[in-house]
């Protein structure tokens, strides 16, 4: 049984400024009544797990009423659970024992869009043109001749027009998929509605929120609507081409207003709520969202996506901690997360690889060499978790697993694979319920089988097979999560300037220092204890691909 650790977040409001918090995807992490989907109960029984870790906080993907049209970021509900994964009850008893354990509880939550199974949808489509209803989401009438044509060119994050016509002739904006219409945030309604819900969870005993889709709740709804110029003008390279803040509906500055609303909501409570914004913007705009009187903090995307080279992590490890520190915010580190392929797989991919086509190929164009990718994963944390401020984790992570491309194709659930007319698998590969136990039918997931098929390679990465091994990434992992509560102290780090080509070398202000080596040769050790090391450390030399902590 795992010690209860204190929760002292009354003393500290400002535990999340470098806090490790683990996502969980509740429908992959743990089932507890056996019907192939994860559920509140199953991660209820697993907090465990979680606090032998050694993180400071879980982060729930939606567990609210969905169709999962989009895995869960289609809410029919804000304020209740799904039927499949537990009741409200089954939420609170999930948040006591969280913080029995001394665990934070962050929630998801889905502001741009609802599902068009939520009630204010349906009764929009049945309230007609001009209604009030219909106004709390963007409706409009077509272009063409008989309004035949979408009303404007804008382009789904998924692929295909943004724009859904209904039986009356009007249509309506969804950025991601058709059933997940975007609210008119320009009605206060809406916003009500929100500040409702912002305290319903937290009244429950939630520590803070994640935002999905932070950016684009705010949207220029004049007439008449603006055309983008084309298919790409749609996504985020847009935001690079025009002036800041006056992209049609992506990081308006408008949507700033928004936050601030809610940090007034969030400091009502003690200690007060935190909050981060899922941004996908340059820096400088993103870090607008981390400012302390809005959301706190904000993602950093160009972290995750920046390839396995020195140059380039410095570059982006000292813009973040930059702009952070502008914000008056705490810099953020991520390398998995349910969107993206995971890092163990991600990692050894040449530069400039499309990681869809690598998909489409099962992941063998080009080919993955599994042990090489653990290794420079491992080396990938120890420096991310080295890094001054949070760091997000995802469910397997910890575990070492990599992603399963080769899923067939009659499996896949994410609605890329259909939006893009199957030329997209998506992002099940990242998604696949965990192995708990080497055996079983589920590898100890749940007592039948799974949502997504597992590998049959999967038992090997197991919880219960590297519980207590020496040198498995789970015992790595809750060793760096342990040093890393005794270590920390400051927000800042500075540079070695003597570091050879291909290694980072910093000095956290606290008075150790993070050495990686992620060039293909040996590198020479610099002086000082170790006091841990993603792969063994012989001779004074730090090998290729290995991250060590040094006194």
């Amino acid at each position: 049984m795992t010690d209860p650790k204190p929760d002292l977040s009354s003393k500290d409001p400002d535990w999340w400024r470098q806090a490790v918090v683990y996502q969980v995807y509740p429908r992959s992490f743990a089932d507890a009544d056996g019907d192939g989907l994860g559920d509140l109960k199953g991660v209820t029984e697993r907090l465990g797990h979680l606090a032998a870790l050694g993180v400071d906080a879980l982060w729930l993907s939606p567990f609210y009423p969905s169709e999962l049209a989009d895995g869960g970021y289609d809410v029919a509900d804000y304020r209740d659970v799904d039927p499949r994964l537990g009741t409200l009850d089954d939420f609170d008893a999930l948040a006591a024992e969280a913080h029995r354990l001394g665990l934070k509880v962050i929630v998801d939550l889905v502001p741009n869009h609802t599902s068009h199974r939520h009630p204010w949808f349906r009764e929009a489509l049945a309230a007609g043109p001009g209604s009030d209803a219909r106004n709390r989401y963007v409706f409009r009438d077509g272009r063409g001749t008989a309004g035949e044509l979408p009303p404007t060119d804008w382009q789904s994050v998924f692929g295909g027009s943004a724009w859904r016509r209904v039986p009356d002739g009007q249509w309506y904006l969804h950025l991601f998929t058709p059933e997940q219409p975007d609210l008119n945030w320009d009605r206060e309604e809406v916003r009500d509605d929100f500040r409702t819900t912002l305290r319903f969870w937290s009244d429950r005993g939630v520590d803070g929120f994640r935002v999905d889709v932070a950016h684009a709740l705010t949207k220029e709804l004049g007439e008449p609507l603006r055309d983008l110029g084309g298919p790409e003008s749609s996504h985020e390279s847009a935001l690079l081409t025009l002036p800041p803040g006056t992209h049609p509906f992506y990081d308006r500055d408008e949507v700033h207003a928004i936050y601030r609303d809610w940090r007034t909501v969030f400091d009502t409570y003690t200690p007060p709520r935190m909050a981060v914004a899922e941004a996908w913007v340059p820096g400088a705009r993103r870090a607008l969202y981390a400012r302390p009187d809005e959301l706190g903090q904000a993602f950093n995307f160009e972290y995750l996506q920046a390839g396995w080279d020195a140059t380039e992590l410095r570059a982006v490890i000292t813009e973040s901690l930059e702009t952070a520190r502008a914000a008056g915010a705490s810099a953020t580190w991520v390398l998995s997360n349910h969107d993206v392929v995971r890092h163990a797989s991600r990692l050894m991919l040449p530069p400039g690889t499309d990681t869809g086509a690598w998909l489409l190929s099962d992941g063998l164009e080009p080919p993955v060499d599994l042990a090489a990718g653990l290794r420079r994963a491992r080396a990938a944390t120890l420096l991310m978790l080295a890094l001054p401020g949070s760091s997000y984790l995802y469910q397997g992570e910890e575990l070492g697993l990599p992603e399963v491309a080769d899923l067939p194709r009659e499996a896949l659930q994410d609605p890329v694979w259909e939006q893009t007319g199957r030329t997209s698998k998506g992002r099940d590969g990242c998604r696949v319920p965990l192995p708990w136990t080497p055996e079983g039918p589920s590898y100890g997931f749940g007592a039948g089988g799974a949502w997504l098929p597992q590998p049959a390679w999967f038992g090997r990465y197991a919880v219960a097979a590297q519980d207590g091994a020496e040198g498995s990434t789970l015992e790595l992992y809750r060793a760096a999560l342990k040093l890393r509560r005794k270590l920390l102290q400051g927000e800042s780090l500075t540079w070695a300037p003597d570091a050879p080509d291909g290694v980072l070398h910093f000095a956290r202000t606290d008075g150790w220092r993070c050495v990686a080596n992620l060039s293909a040769r040996d590198v020479r050790l610099p002086t000082g204890e170790v006091l841990l090391s993603s792969a063994p450390v012989a001779d004074g030399r730090l090998g290729p691909d290995t991250a060590v902590w040094l006194a």
